[in-house]
């Protein structure tokens, strides 16, 4: 029994899982989800009427199950490498459109991972019901597949980050400022992708969201796949000392897609006006199914060769601070959205990233509101100093005993 508002640690996990690893069945199936929340099976079960999105009763029928309300974020981003370290698994990696037809081999260990459609922020509750609904109906599939073949396994389904924050007016005053700390601690939990040569490394890649939309309507949520999972071919990657190009090469990313690869090409130049080398990120190139090529040309990325680049907001969107601009026709139908983007291609040391020249400048917005405001202030007060220094008083006054005052006009 889990008290309400526990949340289950890195190492509490690993004991609950401990019967996965010493049963005889040790056929293991992940449903990896982008966020989740036990709120989210009764809000949407409750909130729509017959539009129940979890139908399928797999949970029922088991013969022994575990819900944990709330689970490290930690935790569920590490899962992976959690079960692998913890058992002679062998790891398949599938969606939601090749799973039926996975060659599974029962006499071994198996340990299945399907990615399932993401949720994506910022859309309606209704679209995410038929996500979620679209979600049940895979995880559906993909068991009764098993069943059919006479296996016995176990499964988990989980999510790397949750969708929904308690709103309880007594806890909210007190987590305000520790939920603050642990989104930030949170948003650099998993490691940055790496491309190496050799012994050393010559890319490194890390965004906090890396999402995609094809024709205004076909979200592709790859922050999953390239940081937690890594279900990602990036051999296609170069790199030498003026050129370096990061490749991300996915299949079957979403329905519809059979294949989608990313490029990031960057250069390394020596320009004589700062006397110094600096690496740019020159053009951003997307290949969907080896036949729809979409160029973008990217501004305000640049760094010293010595620095990595950081933005926070990075994308076709105009507001963002660093734009990529469509070149051609085919660019237009997609839409890039990449937050907390930090990459570097050039002289890496020890692996890490190296000091960040970030994309926002010293002097921001609302700096230069401040700046402003103070420098009118400070101009009214000035003014006002002065007109009162002009003031003068008269140094001569009308004696009634005696004659009138006369003063000449001269004076």
């Amino acid at each position: 029994a889990i008290h309400e508002g526990h949340i289950v640690s890195a190492q509490e996990l690993t004991e609950f899982l401990q019967p996965l690893f010493t049963q005889n069945s040790r056929n293991l199936v992940l449903f990896l989800q982008d966020r989740l929340s036990i709120d989210d099976f009764t809000y949407f079960s409750e909130s729509y009427g017959n539009k129940n999105p979890f139908q399928n009763e797999i949970l029922q029928s088991s013969p022994s199950s575990l819900v944990l309300p709330a689970v490290d974020c930690k935790a569920t981003k590490y899962l992976l490498s959690l079960l692998q370290e913890s058992g002679d698994w062998k790891l398949t990696n599938g969606t939601n459109l090749d799973v039926s037809q996975l060659e599974v081999n029962a006499s071994n260990p198996n340990l299945l991972v399907v990615q399932l459609q993401p949720l994506a922020s910022g859309l309606k509750e209704i679209s995410t019901l038929e996500a979620i609904a679209e979600n049940d109906k895979i995880i559906g599939r993909v068991t009764m597949d098993l069943q059919e073949r006479g296996m016995h396994f176990s499964v988990i389904y989980t999510a790397v980050r949750p969708s929904r924050i308690s709103r309880r007016t007594d806890v909210v005053a007190e987590l305000r400022r520790q939920l603050m700390a642990a989104e930030e601690e949170d948003s650099s939990s998993y490691r940055p992708l790496n491309v190496t040569t050799g012994n050393s490394t010559c890319i490194l890649f890390y965004a906090s969201n890396f999402s995609l939309k094809a024709s205004s309507s076909v979200l592709i949520d790859l922050t999953n796949a390239t940081f937690v999972t890594q279900n990602v071919d990036i051999s296609a990657s170069e790199c030498s000392d003026s050129n370096t190009t990061l490749s991300l090469k996915y299949t079957e990313p979403v329905s519809g897609i059979n294949s989608l690869e990313i490029r990031f090409l960057m250069t390394n130049k020596f320009y004589e006006g700062s006397a110094r080398k600096w690496s740019t990120l020159d053009s951003v190139e997307i290949l969907q199914d080896g036949e729809k090529f979409a160029n973008f040309s990217v501004s305000a990325i640049s760094a010293p060769a010595e620095y990595s680049f950081h933005c926070q907001l990075v994308g076709t969107n105009n507001l963002y601070p660093a734009r990529l601009i469509p070149s051609n026709s085919e660019a237009k139908n997609w839409d890039v959205f990449i937050s907390e983007l930090q990459i570097q291609g050039f002289n890496i040391i020890n692996n890490q990233f190296s000091y960040a020249s970030d994309c926002t400048g010293f002097f921001t917005p609302g700096i230069w509101m401040g700046l402003v405001t103070s420098i009118i202030l400070l101009w009214i007060l000035t003014y006002g100093i002065h007109m009162i220094m002009q003031l003068t008083t008269n140094n001569r006054f009308d004696d009634p005993k005696g004659p009138a005052l006369s003063v000449p006009q001269t004076e």
